[in-house]
């Protein structure tokens, strides 16, 4: 059956960025359609896919221009996270503090941005182990980690896409300490992994092989860490469940529907841009691990951009290492007293 055409025009869709739009060539489709009866939208859904797929594939690879957006997008996005610690010490007096850093982070998106890459995850506590909280109504309590996963999209609509995870009172526990630098380490892994020529798939291997050695070490992998990382086993999964990078541009997930030989399974090359983030989530109902990592949720996520000499890391600018995170946080809070002191912030 041949693809029915409106106008004399034959209509391709790229689907899900606007249901509206969907909803009028859907509607076009059936209404001049020569047999509407017979008219087989599923032959039409699967072109409009190929149509996703080839375009997808179009922006595996970013030219200067784009990587200047994405670089943008990223430093707006840094700026976002200064203004969330200046939130934090009223956020953490707040029956919604996470609704507080949200408002903060979004505010600057809007000043210095067209808008949110994305919907922000501002989640603290036992939150933090929920992978995609959005709904940001908690309390952030001192002691506590805050996991901040936001990106400024650029007005050129190319968005960042960042993690950190800070100490609500500006200093980690031991505890969370341990589980960070554990984070940190499977994410310098997988930078590492990060080369021209290497399989995008490199990275998540790399990174995982990391974290699944500290849980053994921590005595929280019930099986050798062979078994855990093998394609049968995959037992640290119950504390990261998630992929460790994707690519990134006009989308937060940006050519998602590129096969999976050029993408998962494609090679690293110059030009390409994805992140890096892995993480580990103890939650609080996870009665079969020691209490003391209870209600702990650690991600560390940067953009990267690969280029021909290897990764070079857009969001190095906010602090990585725990020391570098509690320095950062308290030279904020001091020049935040020092404004006060002067007068020049009430």
């Amino acid at each position: 059956m041949g693809a029915p055409e409106i106008g004399g025009i034959s209509i391709r869709l790229v689907r899900k960025v606007d249901e509206n739009i969907d909803a009028l060539v859907d509607t076009a489709r059936y209404n001049t359609a020569k047999d509407p009866d017979n008219l087989d939208l599923a032959v039409l859904d699967a072109l409009d896919e190929k149509l996703s797929e080839a375009l997808s594939e179009l922006r595996l690879l970013k030219d200067e221009w784009e990587i200047e957006q994405m670089m943008t997008a990223v430093a707006a996005t840094v700026e976002g996270f200064v203004e969330v610690v200046k939130a934090l010490p009223r956020a953490l007096t707040h029956a919604r503090g996470e609704r507080v850093v949200e408002g903060a982070f979004f505010a600057r998106a809007r000043e210095v941005g067209n808008e949110l890459g994305y919907d922000t995850i501002a989640a603290a506590g036992n939150n933090a182990t929920v992978l995609h909280w959005t709904r940001n109504t908690g309390r952030i309590n001192a002691g506590e980690l805050l996991l901040l996963d936001a990106g400024v999209e650029a007005d050129s609509l190319y968005t960042a896409d960042v993690t950190r995870t800070l100490p609500a009172n500006g200093t980690f526990t031991a505890v969370q300490r341990k589980v960070y630098e554990a984070v940190l380490d499977a994410a310098d892994a997988g930078f590492a992994a990060a080369q021209p020529g290497a399989k995008f798939r490199d990275i998540h291997t790399a990174a995982t092989n990391v974290l699944a050695e500290r849980l053994a070490e921590w005595g929280l992998l019930p099986v050798s860490v062979e078994e855990a990382v093998s394609a049968e086993g995959q037992q640290h999964r119950r504390w990261m469940p998630h992929g460790t990078s994707h690519h990134l541009g006009l989308d937060v997930h940006d050519c998602a529907q590129a096969k999976r030989e050029l993408y998962l399974d494609g090679i690293l090359a110059e030009g390409m841009v994805f992140t890096i983030e892995p993480g580990l989530y103890f939650k609080n109902e996870d009665l079969a691990i020691p209490a003391e990592y209870r209600g702990i949720g650690v991600r560390i996520e940067d953009d990267i951009l690969m280029t021909a000499d290897g990764p070079v890391n857009l969001s190095a600018a906010l602090p990585r290492k725990a020391d570098d995170v509690e320095s950062w946080m308290a030279g904020i809070y001091q020049e935040l007293d020092a404004g006060k002191a002067s007068g020049d912030i009430r």
